[in-house]
């Protein structure tokens, strides 16, 4: 053996060539990415404070208290858009919660095999669909088929202060209806994933002690999973709050609380989309600038729940692979 090799051999074992050198560099490259993204998001809040200072500076915390939006005397306050954003995502997740987990516990537990792979794959692909082509589904298709509904719902429910108003058929039950659509792939797909990572174990103890299927897809297999469901429908939750064309489209763009399903709102993302291009004042522009902080704080702050919820389903390990 030469020299030349024997002192190769021993860089080798000390890690200066081999595989240990490529750990260390693959390791700092990922780190470097995972940096990237953490410093871009942190870019993204600096430069919307930055923007929004004007407005913030002005109008303090009654910003975010305050309905009055009112760009010619230059008076502006997000409350009725921050409610409008909460009202159109619960209804959204009322709406699609039972048909996603229903349809997650069937491709789970009860459906064949080859209807599970067709039945999973249309359902994801309604994710990929855009978000403009269900503005134009929701306008040209849902809106007319939902002006008689609204009728009908104003004739036998209209006692009640959330059916009153006139029946446009667009508003905030259109929005809904359009959200509840779009969030219902990441509630069925996550909930689906969470089912079939509860142990077989579980499952064959609770049928050796006698309980039927529903049964025991009712007590441990959901019991189980609980946590991570309700991190999917968070997810889901954090996915509604921050869409915009499609909610857009079809909602009404009205700059006042709503008063009724029936009735046309804003909501955060649309208040922006809706009046950023006509904006033309330094305070209107820095006013909808806070909006789109307002908007991408409640989505950190959704979906860093959404984050805690599922690490605890894991029992707060990591999974090693």
């Amino acid at each position: 053996m030469t020299a030349a090799s024997t002192s190769r051999g021993s860089l080798r074992r000390r890690g200066i060539f081999g595989p240990n050198l490529a750990d260390r560099a693959f390791r700092l490259g990922t780190f470097l990415f995972a940096s990237a993204v953490l410093a871009l998001i942190c870019l993204l809040a600096y430069q919307l404070v930055h923007a929004s200072r004007p407005a913030l500076r002005q109008f303090g915390w009654s910003f975010i208290s305050k309905s009055a939006w009112d760009p010619v005397h230059g008076s502006f306050g997000v409350l009725f858009a921050i409610y409008g954003t909460a009202l159109t995502s619960l209804l959204a997740l009322a709406l699609a919660v039972p048909i996603g987990l229903g349809a997650a516990i069937f491709l789970a537990e009860l459906a064949p095999r080859r209807l599970r792979e067709l039945l999973s794959f249309l359902i994801e692909l309604l994710a990929a669909v855009p978000s403009i082509v269900y503005g134009l589904w929701g306008v040209f298709v849902l809106v007319p088929v939902l002006r008689p509904v609204e009728v009908w719902l104003g004739a036998h429910l209209g006692f009640l202060p959330f059916f009153q108003g006139a029946p446009y058929g667009i508003g905030v039950l259109a929005a809904s209806l359009i959200l509840s659509i779009m969030v219902l792939p990441y509630i069925t797909a996550v909930s689906r994933e969470v089912i079939q990572a509860v142990p077989v174990t579980q499952r064959e103890a609770a049928y050796s002690l006698g309980a039927t299927r529903w049964e025991t897809i009712r007590g441990p297999v959901l019991r189980a999973a609980r946590s991570g469901i309700i991190g999917a429908i968070i997810l889901a939750l954090g996915r509604a709050v921050g869409e915009t064309m499609a909610v857009t489209m079809v909602i009404g763009n009205r700059a006042e609380i709503p008063t009724s399903f029936f009735s046309p709102a804003y909501t955060l993302a649309s208040l922006v989309a809706n009046e950023f291009a006509e904006a033309t004042g330094e305070l209107h522009i820095a006013a909808l600038i806070g909006a789109a902080l307002v908007l991408l704080v409640l989505t950190i702050f959704i979906n860093a729940i959404a984050r805690l919820l599922i690490w605890r389903v894991t029992g707060g390990h990591r999974r090693v692979r």
